[in-house]
Parts: C-alpha cells; structure tokens; sequence
C-alpha cells in the first residue's frame, strides 16, 4: 500500500535501524554500567538525566523543525545519537557519561527517543491520505518493535559470544557501544536521501506571529493530551527495558542470552499487538482502543514480579507486551487527526517530549525502589497507567474519533 513512495520506504528503513540499535543497546546498558562499577542508584539518575536531556533537545528541534527543515532536524538527532554511543564506548568515567547521557541520544528503554519519532510521525502523515494514517502507523510500530526484538537478541548473544572468546562482560559491552554509535552514523547518512516532500505544508490561515512552540489554534488539546501522556510515561519510566532485563538478571540470574531471547519474543509480540490495534479502531474508536486494551496490559504489568517462578513471571511480561503496544499507533493516529497539517511536528513533539519529561523523573525512584523492594517498579508502574486510562478515558470518551479505513 506503501511502496510506491520512497520517502514512506525510507523511513521505515531509517526506524528498522534505529529501533535495532535501541535494542541492541538497551539489554546490555544497565549491565554495562553495573560492570563499571556503578550502583543502582547512580543508574536510576543517570537514565532520568538521559531521559531530561532528550527533552531538551526534542523540545528545541521539533518545535522549530517545521521551519529550519524536518530533514536537518533527522540528520542532526542521527548524529546525537553516534556520538553518544562513541562517548560510552570510550569511557566509564561518571561525569563524562552523565554529560553524553544528557546531550546525545541514548534510549535506556529499547524504546524511541530523540527528535526521530515526531518528525517522522508529521512526515508520514503529510505522505499519506488520512484514511491510511492508523494502518501506517501500525505498520511503522510493527517494524520498529521487530526491530528492537533483533537488536536485543542480537546484543544477548553477541555478548555472550564475545565473553566465550576471551572478551571481558566490560569489553563485550563496548562492543555493543560501538555498534550503537555506527548505526546512528548510519542512520544520518540514510535521512540525506529524503526529498522536499517531506518539507511542512504551511496553512493559508496561520502565520509566524500566531505560533507558540510550534503551535497556533490546537494548542489547547495538545496541552491536555501531553500532561496525560506525561502520567503514561512517567509510569512507563519504572520499567525500562534496561530496567527489566537488570531485574530478570538479579531475580533469577538470567544471562545476557536469556535475556536477549526475553525481549525479542516481548517486542515481537509488541508489534504484533499494534498492527492488531488496526481493525478494532475501525470498529470502537480510537480512544476506546487505547484505553481498552492498556488496562488489562497493566494489571498483567503488576502480576509480573508476584509470579512465584521465572517461568510464569516470563509468562506474564509476554502477555502484557501482546496487547500493550495497541494504544501507540492509535494514539499517534489521534494526535494527527486534531491538529492542523503545519502543527504536526511541533503537536508530535510536544506530546514526546511530555512523555520524555514524565519518563525522565522516574528511573531515579526507580533505581532507589530496586534497592529495598525488587518487584516495586513493576507494581508502581502498573497501578500508575491505570490512572491514566481512567482519566484518559473520562476526559476524551466525547471525543472518541473513528479510525476510517
């Protein structure tokens, strides 16, 4: 349905490389610093800095890319990201990888971070008619959950191979590193190809002089929806994907192979749901969907650490990653349909980043909670996203748009 233009193609290849390499990158993460001698606590902070700075750079390149150019801003965020990754290849040292953390692009969750996802989200929805939007963004979120299933399978064994050979936990994780900052080298290189296409389509009906933060007349939604998204993030920040594979390692010893094979099964899984999320759109609405198939996703989310064995604790992380990815291309969907065409990389970005800054304050509590009660962050999150369903639902059920495919 997609294949006919080029710049939908290339970005779909330029997410299959970023999401492989935060995936790749996010298995080994927290071991890695564990390896160089961080503590827990240390680590929490250092993912809720990452995660701050990723805000501050989205915010200042997505509210401005409709003007300085979506293509440069994608170029620039591809080269964040390498030398965030050479940054950590190269140094253990704390405060040097606080400040990388900070300015580069490095996704302790396995999941999208940087500038890529709300220009690439105005983008698609400018390159496609509307009645096709959900459908690509499930699309899209399938292939970039396939592609952080490979990247963590990939880094599992790719370490655990390196570590048979004669290679120490350490070295086998700057090799992961490097491979990271490559792919963002990569990932620069494949955005010069995009065409004027891809360039905003500016309303007849705004000028310079009406936009606030890349805003004019939705402003008022898009800052309702974010402060919610922001709950939704601020819950998900408890259980990065760093985070889960340093809990199943602790738990129950779980190796680098092991883990890899978890979270590939989990995001295939993931993008399986999303592209799921497509017919029942159609069918109840957008809202609906979100909210529908999140809660029991999160009730799932909260049995994981109650599971008296690996086994049914594995059990309950793949069902809950089954039906937990159906809200995303939904809501993506959602936040296109209520904005103007000139405000999307801006409305797409100020919701990313509200995720960015719920995420960000997070991981620190959640570094401290792994220290005194394991199981916290799975049961912290879960209830958490419970409360955002709720008022998600009750502040926009009037507003529930169909998804007409």
């Amino acid at each position: 349905m997609f294949s006919g233009n080029r710049d939908v193609i290339l970005l779909l290849i330029t997410r299959t490389l970023r999401l492989f390499g935060y995936g790749f990158l996010s298995v080994v993460l927290a071991l890695y610093l564990s390896e160089s001698g961080l503590d827990d606590l240390f680590m929490g902070v250092m993912f809720s800095l990452t995660l701050v700075g990723d805000a501050g750079i989205s915010l200042i390149l997505t509210t401005t890319a409709d003007r300085f150019g979506r293509k440069k801003t994608l170029i620039i965020g591809a080269v964040l990201m390498m030398v965030a990754g050479v940054v950590f290849m190269m140094t253990s040292n704390p405060l040097l990888l606080i400040i990388a953390a900070i300015i580069g692009v490095i996704s302790p969750s396995g999941n999208e971070i940087g500038p890529f996802l709300p220009v690439e989200q105005a983008i698609l929805s400018q390159l496609v008619h509307t009645d096709q939007r959900t459908r690509l963004f499930a699309w899209y979120g399938l292939i970039g959950s396939f592609a952080t299933a490979l990247g963590a399978l990939a880094s599992g064994f790719a370490a655990t191979a390196l570590q048979t050979r004669g290679f120490s936990a350490l070295d086998s994780y700057r090799v992961i590193l490097c491979g990271y900052a490559l792919i963002g080298g990569m990932l620069a290189l494949v955005f010069t190809g995009l065409s004027k296409e891809c360039e905003v389509i500016r309303s007849d009906a705004s000028s310079a002089s009406q936009y606030r933060f890349g805003l004019h007349k939705s402003r008022g939604v898009v800052y309702k929806l974010s402060l919610l998204f922001s709950l939704d993030a601020f819950a998900g920040g408890f259980v990065l994907q760093s985070f889960m594979a340093y809990w199943f390692h602790v738990r129950y010893g779980a190796n680098e192979a092991v883990l890899g094979s978890i979270f590939f099964g989990a995001n295939l899984l993931a993008g399986i749901s999303a592209l799921l999320a497509v017919p029942l759109a159609k069918k109840i609405g957008l809202i609906r969907t979100m909210v529908f198939t999140h809660l029991p996703s999160n009730v799932l989310l909260i049995l994981v650490p109650l599971m008296p064995n690996f086994t049914l604790a594995i059990t309950m992380l793949l069902l809950r990653f089954s039906i937990s990815q159906m809200d995303v291309p939904t809501r993506q969907a959602y936040t296109m349909a209520v904005v103007d065409p000139d405000e999307r990389s801006a409305a797409a970005g100020i919701t990313g980043i509200a995720r960015s800054i719920g995420a960000s304050l997070s991981p620190a509590v959640a570094g401290a909670l792994l220290s005194t009660f394991l199981g916290g962050p799975f049961i912290v999150a879960g209830g958490l996203k419970i409360i955002y369903d709720i008022i998600l639902f009750r502040s926009f059920k009037a507003a529930n748009v169909s998804d007409e495919m």
